[in-house]
């Protein structure tokens, strides 16, 4: 009998890096879902060595380095594609997070993605909702050690989501420094968190849910101390059980006499701060109660891997939502993008292992070139980078929305590379071609009309491109032929060039 191949198992792993904890968890992939097969946890502290001026201090940076040295020996024999590390707030706030980035890379052979906060909300969300019996639609409240996630989603969408500058670490620095505690400063800073809630407030409200749930450390203390506090135990937070907790938690005037059942002494330091931010979200949003999950951003990026690997790429979802909602051309958009494919195949060998994921960014660069034509034609490459940098583009770490700011940013006009921001996942070598090849085909649509262009071809020897035509292509490409010249130009003044030559063999150009 011929028996069917079993398919082979699939492991998955996901790191998130957190201002309070590190967190690893690895999961199997078995037909349509994942099975976590380990979980692992390190208090690392990364808030607590951000100073005034926002750099990572030494220690705070070692400690997280060490971390990531004894997570890499359990993704031994890992592929690359199958492991994703997340870094939330504090690298997203780090003026030196470059730095740490780099050290990273010596201990750690796979590349560390800084997520912006709405992305990191939305990640959050995937997590709970994979972990969450189906509910309608929920709240999801995550109060970490830098930032606080509120999102509200329907199954596995999520619809509102903000991220807001608030979390147990920070918060404690500032209201509760030496592990002072009392009811004045927790009132200070609860009051603080409202104020960052108001402008947020009535949108969710407004918008409404069936279920709040929470999710990870904060949340999960508060819900152990309610727990202990009742002999039938308790399966939901209220804003009276919350001020009960913060009645007995004052009671000290210091957090190491902290003698709550449920609080570890890893989380004494923290506790006042987070149920005081926790407890301005109820005030802030109206909770009547809020249950707990287990599952939270490590676990979404497992899912939302899972899914790219075998269904579909939300950032190709988001890529065109935004060329809709800034009413891009989209058939200009489109000559654009299958221009750029067929210029980047033919050099994309040049790129190695990271041609995939640059071909990837190109196409939805060439999608979103002219969005910043919706402020105004003038400079509208620059409207352009502004906008792909700074919106919220779900699906998109931080670095690749720069770098669809950076492809935007060059497509047209002088080339004024000094400007390029510094980058951790890539090197400006990487996003050279990707600029050379956009730039290509902006210019070869120029005339924006549905007219064959002529067949072409490209041949690229590192900085020195050839632009293969066919004969004669100039005498009815007038316009084409002098906007070409132009680009020479351009190409020409940081030493890069631009040959425009005779096909030898013009069947060959498409």
């Amino acid at each position: 009998m011929n028996h069917p191949i079993a398919e082979p198992i699939r492991e998955v792993a996901a790191i998130d890096i957190g201002s309070n904890s590190f967190h690893l968890v690895v999961a199997k992939v078995i037909g349509q879902r994942l099975q976590i097969v380990s979980r692992h946890k390190q208090r690392v502290h990364l808030a607590a060595g951000l100073d005034e001026n926002r750099n990572l201090d030494h220690a705070a940076m070692q400690r997280g380095l060490e971390c990531l040295k004894m997570f890499a020996e359990r993704l031994q024999g890992f592929d690359p594609n199958n492991v994703r590390i997340a870094a939330t707030y504090t690298l997203r706030q780090a003026a030196n997070a470059h730095l740490f980035l780099q050290r990273a890379q010596h201990v750690i052979p796979y590349q560390i993605e800084i997520i912006p906060g709405t992305e990191e909300a939305r990640l959050i969300y995937l997590g709970v909702a994979h972990t969450q019996p189906k509910s309608g639609v929920k709240l999801v409240v995550d109060i970490g050690g830098g930032s606080t996630e509120l999102v509200i989603g329907e199954e596995f969408e999520a619809k509102l989501m903000s991220s807001k500058h608030m979390g147990c670490v920070s918060y404690t620095k500032h209201y509760f420094p030496d592990g002072k505690l009392s009811r004045k400063r927790f009132e200070n800073a609860k009051l603080t968190a409202r104020q960052k809630l108001e402008n947020v407030a009535s949108a969710y409200k407004f918008k409404g849910w069936d279920v709040a749930v929470g999710s990870s450390g904060t949340i999960k203390t508060v819900f152990e101390i309610a727990k202990q506090r009742s002999e039938q135990g308790t399966n939901a937070l209220t804003l009276p059980l919350l001020e009960e907790i913060a009645q007995d938690l004052l009671q000290v005037k210091n957090a190491s006499e902290i003698i709550l059942p449920g609080v570890s002494d890893d989380r004494k330091p923290i506790i006042a701060a987070g149920l005081a931010i926790l407890t301005a979200v109820f005030e802030a949003l109206d909770i009547k109660k809020m249950k707990f999950s287990d599952g939270a951003l490590r676990e979404g990026v497992l899912y939302e891997m899972e899914d790219r690997f075998r269904h579909h790429d939300i950032r190709e979802r988001t890529a065109m939502a935004m060329s809709r909602q800034y009413h891009v051309d989209q058939q200009q958009a489109k000559r654009v993008q299958d221009t750029a494919a067929f210029l980047f195949s033919q050099i994309e060998s040049q790129l190695g292992s990271k041609s995939q994921l640059l071909g990837s960014l190109l196409k939805w660069a060439a999608l979103l070139h002219e969005v910043g034509l919706s402020i105004s034609y003038s400079g509208f490459h620059r409207h352009c980078n502004y906008i792909l940098q700074h919106a919220s583009m779900p699906g998109f770490n931080q670095e690749e929305q720069t770098v669809l700011a950076i492809l935007a940013r060059f497509q047209r006009k002088s080339l004024k590379l000094n400007e390029m921001p510094e980058l951790s996942i890539y090197k400006h070598k990487h996003l050279y071609p990707l600029i050379r090849t956009l730039r290509l085909a902006v210019a070869l649509h120029g005339q924006r009309n549905d007219e064959p262009l002529p067949k072409i071809r490209v041949e690229a020897e590192k900085e020195n491109w050839t632009l293969l035509l066919p004969e004669h292509w100039e005498q009815d490409n007038r316009l084409l032929q002098a906007d070409l010249e132009r680009e020479q130009a351009y190409w020409q003044s940081v030493g890069w060039q631009l040959n425009i030559a005779i096909d030898p063999l013009p069947n060959a150009a498409v």
